[in-house]
């Protein structure tokens, strides 16, 4: 069986929605691939290598795994995460042997893997059958008849009882098909064929800013080319962020969700951050609030700008919406009222705290 050299960068398991970790664990697959080019990515911070090859080049396999420590401590320590190694006879042994970090001598695969749970296999079912049956561990497992397995648990559980016997090294599952594919659209973005026309259609000025921005932070780190991206929340400011270009698109569940409390469309065209804090009048002059109840105490007559000369008339408003965050969220009572002033410029405001603010303006 094809000896197997892993490494394992925890912090590197989990993608943000930033897409840091993703552009991380590429980088940290440069730096390896410079020393031993077949290494190849199984899952986001986890990766593996044929040891033979190197192992010969570098003499040992022990030197390889210093030669890589050595080669990846800056980085890791750049990126806030650790790095483990291990080396054994497939790619499951492997894994295994990098979360240990340690070096398993060939041939030695069924004894280093009979300690550990049966839920290493990644089979919930399974772990909890054997169980069951006394067979908590990999050991106890392997030592069943081929015939029993398949007879108690399928051809699933006979793959992971030869997985677990040392005869076959790679589970299935283990390896994330998708991660390759995400790994090479952080450094490269797909020709496109159509031509650009006069009166529309598609030019490449998009392909050509994208390769542009990947060669900057290729360059100058990935923080460094930052792109706008609506995503879901109640009010414009909080719908609007900056990331990283290239970073990992919102969950499908997190845009459809409900926002109870969201303003209806259309959004302001300008969004003030910090918001201005202005004045709400009535006819009379007299200060407008939101009562508990959630309505306006007066009618709006004027808006002024607090610190400056500038107000305006109010012709028509809408609102207000109400707006009371979770207890487990950043607590927030606020209620939102748009506006349209004699100007003819829409604007919306918020009432919080006991005074109003100007969140944006509708141009």
């Amino acid at each position: 069986m094809e000896r197997v050299a892993v490494l394992w960068f925890p912090g590197l398991s989990n993608e943000g929605p930033r897409g840091d970790e993703a552009r991380a664990f590429s980088e940290a697959l440069e730096i390896i691939g410079e020393h031993c080019p077949f290494v190849g990515p199984v899952r986001l911070g986890l990766a593996a290598l044929p040891a033979r090859a190197p192992s010969r080049f570098y003499g040992g396999e022990e030197a390889v795994l210093d030669l890589l420590r050595d080669e990846l401590g800056a980085f890791a320590e750049r990126v806030g995460t650790a790095v483990r190694l291990g080396i054994a006879d497939g790619l499951f042994a492997g894994v295994m042997a990098a979360r240990e970090e340690v070096l398993v001598p060939p041939g030695c695969t069924p004894q280093f893997l009979a300690p550990f749970p049966v839920s290493v296999l990644r089979r919930a079912e399974l772990a909890v059958l054997t169980q069951r049956l006394g067979l908590s561990t990999l050991g106890w497992f392997a030592s069943l008849p081929e015939d029993r397995v398949l007879e108690r648990f399928g051809n699933d559980g006979v793959h992971c009882h030869r997985v677990a016997r040392g005869e076959i090294g790679d589970l299935e599952g283990i390896r994330d098909p998708r991660i390759g594919a995400r790994l090479r659209c952080l450094h490269e973005v797909a020709p496109s064929t159509a031509q650009p026309s006069f009166f529309g259609g598609t030019s490449l000025a998009d392909e050509r800013a994208a390769r542009a921005a990947i060669r900057l932070q290729q360059r100058f780190g990935p923080t460094m080319v930052q792109v706008a991206r609506v995503r879901p929340g109640h009010d414009p400011a909080d719908r609007a962020e900056l990331v990283p270009f290239g970073s990992r698109p919102p969950e499908l569940a997190d845009t459809t969700a409900p926002w109870p409390g969201g303003l209806p469309a259309p959004s302001p065209t300008t969004v003030f951050s910090p918001p201005v804090p202005v004045r709400l009048t009535d006819p009379a002059g007299a200060p407008v609030e939101v009562s508990a109840r959630g309505l306006l105490t007066a009618v709006p007559d004027r808006c002024i700008i607090a610190g400056e000369s500038r107000q305006f008339g109010i012709v028509a408003w809408a609102g207000p919406w109400p707006l009371t965050t979770r207890w487990w969220d950043l607590r927030r009572a606020r209620a939102r009222l748009q506006v349209l002033t004699d100007a003819g410029v829409g604007l919306l405001l918020a009432a919080e705290r006991g005074g109003w603010l100007l969140l944006g303006r509708y141009d």
